[in-house]
């Protein structure tokens, strides 16, 4: 920030506040809700099987912990988009968006398709490398089987979500998205639960060949997640077709055939982006392995824990993903200075957020874990994680939305290689050591708390190196010695 004195820049970035405060929330509060919508599709999976029987919610948790990373990635690298467009948008380059989306569409296919391929062919050496007992695996095997159908039509929901997002339509995804829900919690109940669970809901009065339906439990629960990820594929794919608020963009017109210097950039963009997300998802992956030797009562407390905590993340994540589309446009019009204010203005507002989340938790931490579970020993451990979790909330806020910020650059190499030292490293690898061993001998270990105090190390190192990486790239390109690439 040397190209103001510091004074100078606050007053600068106090101006661009009033301006730019507005707009950011707007665009973020609809990809919250978006994100709360297709989170919730998880949870009504879980709450569904879990009432059928055990063995079909252990086959749609192991199911899920292998298809949502692949997801995730799919999700990741197709958000490469949305800079992009959010730039070409900025610049008044219209023309440019169609055959970035076209390319982004081709893309998605293939992921779509790779992923329903790896989902149908490479679970069982997967489960037996596990251990998974035998009736988890079958159960889980089939319940993937059938997500793997949907695979294809949740990337092409991404794809479009991401061209959406970059012109600054953000409220399309949280229709859709609770169109996907509403779809998913029905079609769960019947396929999960058959004949028997609608007569046991309605009553008996209903005809024979509905009271006749199976009860498909963990495979029901497959059919209906691919079901939904299509409906909202397709019900995305109408609304870009017939909506007016795209405008001149025509997206449907004549399709793009692949080309090859638009994927490329395409991919040089998302990719690293798919990389940092899937790498996120197995650091919380392997710290619930590594934690399921501490015994139930700690495995419990740092499930609620984390779930609790995982849910007010989700504006955090929405305020990032909107900084992202905010810094595109206003580095398309042509005006680095400003871009690099409504960069930092979009960092002070995740600390304020990170405020608001911190004292959520502090106000609302011992009732919402009452919900979670009557256990007195797991409420207590919980409690000690939540008050690990409030300190946290600062430095993953700042982390997300300094990517997200770096995002609207195109800056996504440096963010995955950032991701990979802070989360493997400091937080799996620092917290790990914590955990069983203590600090340096100077302590007991820690168990559970000590993974969680490593989270907080690698998110804080997350959040330090992002910064400075963001100071740098924005004084770079306003001072004219670095020069984004134009689509």
């Amino acid at each position: 920030m040397e190209h103001f004195p510091l004074a100078q820049f606050a007053s600068h970035l106090l101006a661009a506040s009033r301006k730019e405060t507005r707009p950011l929330i707007h665009l973020a509060l609809p990809i919250c809700g978006a994100q709360l919508a297709q989170a919730g599709m998880s949870v009504v999976d879980v709450m569904m099987t879990g009432r059928l029987s055990a063995t079909d919610l252990a086959a749609v948790s192991v199911g899920s912990s292998l298809w949502l990373p692949l997801m995730l990635f799919m999700t990741g690298t197709l958000m490469g988009l949305t800079p992009t467009v959010a730039q070409l948008l900025g610049g008044g380059r219209l023309a440019g968006i169609r055959p970035n989306v076209h390319q982004a569409l081709w893309v998605a296919l293939v992921l779509g398709i790779a992923a329903a391929w790896l989902l149908w062919y490479s679970v069982m050496p997967i489960f037996r490398l596990m251990g998974v007992p035998g009736e988890v695996a079958s159960g889980a095997a089939a319940y993937l089987s059938a997500v793997a159908f949907g695979m294809p039509g949740v990337a092409l929901f991404q794809a479009l979500r991401a061209f959406s997002d970059g012109v600054n339509h953000t409220r399309p995804a949280l229709w859709i998205s609770l169109i996907g829900l509403g779809v998913n919690i029905p079609s769960n109940f019947v396929l999960i639960h058959g004949g028997a669970g609608l007569s046991g809901l309605l009553g008996t009065w209903l005809p024979g060949w509905i009271q006749a339906l199976p009860a498909l439990g963990a495979l029901g629960c497959g059919i209906a997640t691919a079901l939904s990820m299509w409906v909202m594929g397709l019900a995305m794919s109408a609304y870009t077709h017939k909506s007016p608020v795209y405008g001149d963009i025509d997206l449907w017109r004549t399709p793009t055939p692949p080309r090859w210097r638009l994927i490329g950039e395409l991919l040089y963009v998302g990719v690293p982006i798919g990389v940092a997300i899937f790498v996120e998802v197995t650091l919380f992956t392997l710290i619930a392995l590594f934690i399921a030797s501490l015994g139930e009562v700690t495995v419990a407390a740092h499930q609620v824990a984390l779930n609790y905590t995982s849910i007010l993340f989700m504006l955090p994540l929405s305020l990032s993903m909107a900084l992202t589309v905010r810094v595109g446009n206003t580095l398309g019009q042509g005006r680095p200075e400003f871009a690099r204010l409504v960069a930092w203005n979009g960092i002070v507002i995740a600390l304020l957020v990170a405020g608001l989340n911190s004292l959520l938790l502090w106000l609302t931490a011992e009732p919402v874990i009452a919900l979670y579970t009557h256990d007195t020993a797991v409420q207590r451990l919980a409690l000690s994680l939540v008050i690990l979790a409030m300190i946290f909330q600062v430095s993953d806020s700042l982390q997300v939305n300094l990517a997200g910020a770096l995002r609207g650059y195109k800056d996504t190499r440096v963010i995955m290689l950032i991701t990979l030292v802070a989360y493997w490293l400091v937080g799996l690898g620092g917290g790990h050591w914590l955990g069983i061993r203590g600090l340096f001998g100077w302590t007991e270990p820690l168990g559970v708390h000590g993974y969680w105090i490593g989270l907080i190390a690698g998110l804080t190192v997350a959040a330090l190196l992002l910064g400075e990486r963001l100071r740098r790239i924005g004084k770079a390109v306003t001072d004219g010695r670095l020069e984004l690439p134009r689509d």
